[in-house]
């Protein structure tokens, strides 16, 4: 291997991780859960790795899983939320707090565009005892 094809290959090595490097900050995220909205399955103080919008077209979040949009209202605010229903032809997601009473989300804003998807939930790293990998299930009970 000549100096220059060894550069040049090295060089297009670097290129390469730092792209991926790129990729992977904006793909992947931390956020805090303020509130009870999703209680029990997460408390206020929880916090959560989010994979930053994995979904290709086709695919789309299935109901069931948590995920993170943006507050149609306010979209400078991230909200927590499980997937409800999923409505492709439209576009849209109903997200919803798995307590009712306390949670503000398409059943008081509708349903969100998946363009305001900023992540899905994949893993809880804090508090210490609580932590663990989704997926979460709807009837999740404190231990």
């Amino acid at each position: 291997m000549t100096g220059r094809v060894g550069t040049a290959r090295i060089l297009s090595a670097v290129a390469v991780l730092a792209a991926m490097g790129v990729l992977l900050r904006r793909s992947v995220g931390r956020i805090v859960v303020v509130g009870s909205s999703m209680e029990p399955t997460f408390l206020p103080g929880d916090r959560l790795v989010l994979v930053g919008r994995p979904w290709r077209p086709p695919a789309w979040p299935r109901p069931g899983q948590v995920v993170a949009v943006r507050d149609p209202r306010l979209p400078e605010r991230i909200l927590v939320k499980r997937v409800g229903a999923v409505d492709r032809g439209a576009g849209t997601l109903e997200v919803l707090g798995d307590a009712p009473g306390a949670s503000t989300d398409s059943r008081s804003f509708g349903p969100v565009p998946r363009s305001s998807l900023v992540g899905r939930a994949v893993y809880r790293y804090a508090p210490v005892g609580r932590s663990g990998r989704g997926p979460w299930p709807g009837e999740y009970h404190l231990r």
